[in-house]
């Protein structure tokens, strides 16, 4: 698996149009292009596009079945994006903390 930026991962769920398609493809295990644009408001072609973008973020697969692409969430797609939350998460957790304990020291 080729290395992905979490830049590319944020960007792709960044647009609201897209975030919903791969929010839609997560509940539904698996599913195509043609079954997304049956139940949207979105073109078939804009849609193709939108799994362009989730492909190049990889946080889709797809399996080719006779003339049909089936795609499925790749949750190791989402990977750097926790990584990078993770490291934040752990900055705040230690600013919380001293925090406290400095509420703690106004309040003695």
């Amino acid at each position: 698996m080729r290395e992905i930026k979490v830049a590319t991962v944020i960007q792709a769920l960044a647009d609201p149009t897209r975030r919903g398609i791969y929010e839609r493809i997560v509940r539904a295990g698996e599913t195509t292009v043609a079954e997304l644009a049956r139940t949207s408001t979105v073109s078939q072609p804009a849609i193709s596009q939108h799994m362009k973008s989730l492909r190049e973020a990889g946080l889709v697969g797809q399996r080719r079945s006779g003339r049909n692409t089936h795609y499925r969430a790749d949750p190791r797609g989402l990977e750097p994006l926790v990584d990078w939350i993770g490291i934040y998460g752990e900055f705040w957790r230690g600013r919380f903390a001293k925090l406290k304990e400095l509420l703690k020291e106004m309040d003695s």
